[in-house]
């Protein structure tokens, strides 16, 4: 049996054909990077390599000087005894999937993906290959998305709503990612500001220069700003019943999350509405993507990982679980 393109290490993925690590977590000489949220992206390596159209992001989140190879999507490069390339997944700006080829066999690792529509970022490519190396994360029939910008419209008239009551409206949303989508989406029913958490201000600049057409945005917390009856303010999930809150006086609470299929969890986390927005592929979207690859095994990383290698593995396709330290959406 040939040896493994892609192994489980301590450090996490390893390619030992190319010498490089994907999306390590501690510091390695050769990081291979699938996207920039925190649990992928990690400061300290000796060089990176990242796909191209997610410069601006990897440029914000890592500290200056470091040294890394922006590569266009597609283009072939080599490390060690590997050919790599990036490809996209539709997870966020500049996500992509890792296609890796050596000793006549390819392998992709997919990093996190969604197959929905997103005006931020480019769609999810099928890279047909061996091995699939593939998130789990809503990996469970319970979860299916229905489609964004209805969910989005949705948020605009709850908001529309709020803004007739004089009360602000807080959406907490990842802050890379999710608020940008949010954002480009609402541009579809509105041109209003909307008011941001400091921590989204430089990522929706990233998003911008990157070309991403958004809404007019302005600082939640600038000093001229007394009334906030009606707006509609972005935060990160920290920030809910944080000290920063209580400037807004009267306000409602969403949250935008593929976890907000589930009752319970929004019951749990305690807010007025639930948005289910998700920037990971859903259960038809991962069987879907698992039929368009057609691998001739599926490795699962974080998330429902179990369930669905029992799934796959009944229906016929050769699928097991990686360990691996990814978040998944949190």
């Amino acid at each position: 049996m040939p040896e493994p393109l892609v192994v489980s290490t301590e450090n996490g993925l390893y390619c030992p054909a190319g010498d490089f690590h994907i999306d390590p977590w501690r510091p390695a000489p050769r990081a291979v990077i699938t996207h920039a949220h925190g649990d992928h992206l990690r400061a300290g390596h000796g060089h990176y390599h990242f796909a191209a159209r997610g410069a601006e992001l990897i440029a914000h989140r890592l500290p200056e000087g470091f040294a890394g190879t922006a590569h266009d999507y597609g283009a072939r490069f080599t490390l060690g005894g590997a050919q790599v390339s990036f490809h996209p997944a539709g997870h966020v700006l500049g996500s992509a999937q890792i296609r890796i080829e050596a000793d006549g066999a390819v392998w992709v690792v997919s990093g996190d993906y969604k197959r929905d529509p997103d005006p931020t970022c480019e769609a999810f490519e099928v890279v047909p290959c061996d091995t699939f190396i593939s998130e789990a994360t809503f990996a469970l029939p319970v979860y299916r998305w229905a489609p964004t910008p209805q969910v989005v419209g949705e948020l605009a008239r709850w908001w529309a709503t709020n803004r007739d009551r004089g009360v602000a409206t807080v959406v907490f949303c990842y802050a890379l990612g999710k608020a940008q989508r949010v954002l480009a989406e609402l541009g579809q029913f509105t041109r209003e500001t909307v008011l941001l958490h400091g921590a989204l201000l430089g990522l929706v600049d990233a998003y911008r220069a990157a070309g991403t057409d958004l809404p007019p945005t302005a600082p939640a917390t600038s000093a001229s700003r007394r009334d906030y009856s009606g707006a509609l303010i972005l935060a990160p999930p920290s920030a809910a019943g944080s000290p920063w809150m209580r400037r807004f006086g009267d306000h409602v609470t969403g949250f935008c999350s593929g976890w907000m299929q589930v009752r319970g969890d929004r019951r749990r986390r305690g807010y007025d509405r639930g948005f289910v927005i998700s920037d990971h592929a859903d259960w038809p979207s991962l069987l879907r993507t698992f039929r368009e690859v057609a691998p001739s095994r599926v490795l699962l990383t974080h998330g429902y990982s179990d369930a669905m290698v029992r799934y796959l593995n009944e229906s016929g396709t050769p699928a097991a679980a990686l360990s691996t330290a990814f978040g998944g959406e949190e």
